[in-house]
Order: structure tokens, then C-alpha cells, then sequence
């Protein structure tokens, strides 16, 4: 496994890159109501990107995926492609955002709940979210990329859910996807050890039913096996000397994790 270490003057670029991919998911979300379809939401989302950032959307014709962006809804577990269907109250959808700028990716993403959501979506959503956070907590140097999958599949796992092994986060750079994989499962202490320089995503995908997916024909979309509703939420970390960076913090995050700051230091 050949894990990059990014120059500061790539970690430079990988944060305007994570910046930007972030602002396309605070853009977004006053669009993502019911009767709104998936593929509306891409073109809102590519227009934004091509004309307003001048980005790349990283999607676009990669490996043959036709759209500027994912749309996961329900069952979907990832790499949904968006189409004609409207979502409707009820439903919650993951959008994932990949741009390129200067030659560099920002990837991250977010679960929107639609209209009036069930308590149980509700609930799931959270607790991946929750198991995101945990993960990132593990992040720094002389830690192991299996501190951050035990943390996540621990914490899903203790709310009755199931992680999905099938999929994981991974490095990125100049490359979509580099060394290394990253699993949202795993044992403390295991796998590559944590340097600073070190860029990759933590993206968990959690099952409310049973861990097992399929693809569909279109050879891109996942989905549970079981049709039981699964989440994802995706940030991009850079490893620090001290701890760890997130990339692609957005704006509702950099409020509250200011006020933990201050919290935690008694200001």
C-alpha cells in the first residue's frame, strides 16, 4: 500500500477543495423538499459547481457514471444515479459532492430528510452521523485506520444497526481515489498507522435492517438487500502534528463545533 503524504502546498489546495464541496451541500438544502426530483437536484448542483465555483464535478463521466452528483434515497446505500422520480415527505436522501479544483478533490456528504421524517429515519441518521464523528475522533498520528472503524462499527452496533463492509473511504488527492482504504469496521490497532499529511475520506454507511447490498443493473446504484432504510454521511480528513483537520466541515458544523471549543476550554 502506497500512502501519499500531501505537501503543505497540496494540503493548501485540498482545503479549497474540501471548502468548496462543502458549499455546494449548504447550497443544496432549501432545494431538497418534497416533489423535487434527484435529477433536478444535480443539474442545481452542477450549474452551481461549473458557473459559480468554475469547479470540476468529479462524478461527471467517471468510470461511465452519467451525473455531476450522487443521490442515495431509502434503501439506496450509495452511488445513486439521479433521475425523474420526486422524492416525498417521508423520505431522506444522501447527496455526495466531489469537486475538482486546481487539479484537486473535495469530497463529503450529508443525509437531508424530506418533509415530515419517521422517528425511526430520524434516529439512523443520527447515530451515523454520531459514528462519522466517532470515527474522526480516532484521527491522529500514531493512531491506526482500525481505531476508526472499530469506533464506527461499535457505536452502529450498539444502536442495533449494521455497517456495510462492501464499500469504505479512502485516500484522495490529485487521484478521486488513492491508498488508503479506508473500513468503517475492524479492530484497534490494526492497519496502516496515521502520519501527518495524511488525506482521506471517512464516509460509514449504516443499515437500519442487515449489512448485505446488491447492485442494481444500472452498475452503480447499491442498495440493502433486505430494503431495509440506510444512511451515509462523508467528511475529508487531513492527519495533523496535532490531531486532525476536517476538510469539509460545513457551515451548521463550524457553529457547533466552536461552541464545543469553547465549551471544552471554559470560555
Amino acid at each position: 500500500m502506497s500512502i501519499s503524504l500531501k505537501s503543505p502546498l497540496e494540503i493548501e489546495k485540498m482545503r479549497d477543495a474540501g471548502r468548496l464541496a462543502a458549499e455546494v451541500l449548504d447550497m443544496i438544502e432549501p432545494f431538497v423538499v418534497p416533489g423535487v426530483t434527484t435529477e433536478e437536484l444535480d443539474q442545481i448542483c452542477h450549474d452551481y459547481m461549473v458557473n459559480v465555483q468554475h469547479v470540476i464535478p468529479a462524478p461527471l463521466n467517471y468510470r461511465g457514471f452519467p451525473k455531476s452528483i450522487c443521490t442515495s434515497v431509502n434503501h439506496t446505500v450509495c452511488h445513486g444515479i439521479p433521475g425523474p422520480k420526486k422524492l416525498k415527505s417521508g423520505d431522506i436522501v444522501n447527496i455526495d459532492i466531489t469537486v475538482i479544483k486546481s487539479g484537486y478533490h473535495g469530497d463529503t456528504s450529508k443525509m437531508f430528510g424530506v418533509g415530515e421524517v419517521p422517528l425511526r429515519a430520524k434516529r439512523l441518521m443520527r447515530v451515523c452521523q454520531e459514528a462519522l464523528y466517532l470515527g474522526i475522533q480516532q484521527v491522529r498520528p500514531g493512531g491506526h485506520l482500525g481505531d476508526i472503524g472499530h469506533a464506527i462499527q461499535r457505536h452502529a452496533e450498539s444502536h442495533g444497526y449494521s455497517v456495510v463492509q462492501e464499500f469504505c473511504g479512502h485516500g484522495i488527492g490529485k487521484e478521486f481515489h488513492e491508498d488508503p482504504q479506508v473500513l468503517h469496521y475492524g479492530k484497534p490497532g490494526t492497519g496502516p498507522q496515521l502520519e501527518p499529511g495524511m488525506i482521506f475520506t471517512i464516509e460509514p454507511m449504516i443499515n437500519l435492517g442487515k449489512r448485505y447490498v446488491k447492485i442494481l443493473p444500472d452498475g452503480w446504484t447499491a442498495v440493502t438487500k433486505d430494503h431495509s432504510l440506510s444512511a451515509q454521511w462523508e467528511h475529508t480528513l487531513l492527519v495533523t502534528a496535532q490531531g486532525h483537520e476536517i476538510l469539509t466541515l460545513r457551515r451548521e458544523e463550524a457553529e457547533s463545533f466552536k461552541q464545543d471549543r469553547l465549551k471544552s476550554t471554559g470560555t
